[in-house]
């Protein structure tokens, strides 16, 4: 709770002041506070206009659950960036397949998937959605060492305390699955990449997911964007 963040107020002015200061379009996680529940959260932060889009996890994996409260329809921002629209699925969002449905529909040109899933399978995940969406994927995964935990500490993800605990394996795909940057493993590192958004377009024209290569008369997605609330005033 003392180290989560609240999107009011002041607590996000550093994010905001490096946004400015260097220029650069920011898309980071942080745990999130509102009110007395936590919430896994991706934040947008634009160099001129600060803060234009947040995520909240939809639905905490496993023992997540157990600390985050679940997300709404309410925050499934799809925004305008410099580089492209842009949108992000949070970790094991990426195998809801309803979910992604209503990001392709936003025009998600820059699809974000920050996760601590280092696995090999993830990249074959990565991968499937840029060719189904037709969208560049940015996957961002951290890279976590073992040194301030007791030999022998077992974490969650199997691992026991011996090298490394979370690899990496940032990537960037292409929309038509080709690996622009990455993976990698082991090491820290920023991953670049120059892209054409016309690739997009043109790889459009066999397949788009939410476009003529769908069937609204035999399947229809209905995404409720209001926000929840357990109590409210009329």
């Amino acid at each position: 709770m003392a180290g989560a963040i609240s999107l009011d107020g002041s607590d996000l002015d550093p994010v905001i002041e490096v946004s400015q200061e260097t220029g650069v379009f920011i898309v980071t996680g942080l745990i999130e506070r509102l009110g007395n529940t936590l919430y896994c959260t991706t934040i947008m932060v634009d160099p001129n206009d600060g803060l234009v889009g947040k995520h909240r996890k939809l639905m905490p994996t496993a023992s997540e659950r157990l600390i985050w409260g679940f997300g709404d329809g309410s925050t499934l921002d799809v925004v305008e960036s410099p580089a492209g629209r842009l949108g992000t699925a949070i970790c094991w969002e990426n195998y809801m397949s309803l979910f992604r449905q209503a990001m392709y529909s936003q025009g998600v040109e820059i699809y974000c998937a920050p996760t601590v899933d280092d696995r090999d399978a993830w990249q074959s995940t990565m991968r499937h959605i840029a060719l189904e969406g037709r969208t560049f994927v940015l996957s961002s995964c951290q890279l976590v060492r073992d040194e301030d935990y007791p030999e022998g500490t077992e974490f969650p993800n199997g691992i026991t305390a011996n090298g490394l605990v979370i690899r990496g394996g940032s990537v960037i795909y292409s929309p038509l699955g080709e690996v622009l940057a990455g993976p990698v493993y082991g090491e820290e590192t920023i991953r670049y990449a120059d892209i054409d958004l016309s690739e997009k377009d043109r790889s459009h024209l066999d397949l788009d997911a939410v476009g003529h290569y769908a069937r609204p008369d035999v399947f229809q997605l209905h995404v409720n964007t209001a926000p929840q609330s357990s109590v409210v005033f009329e």
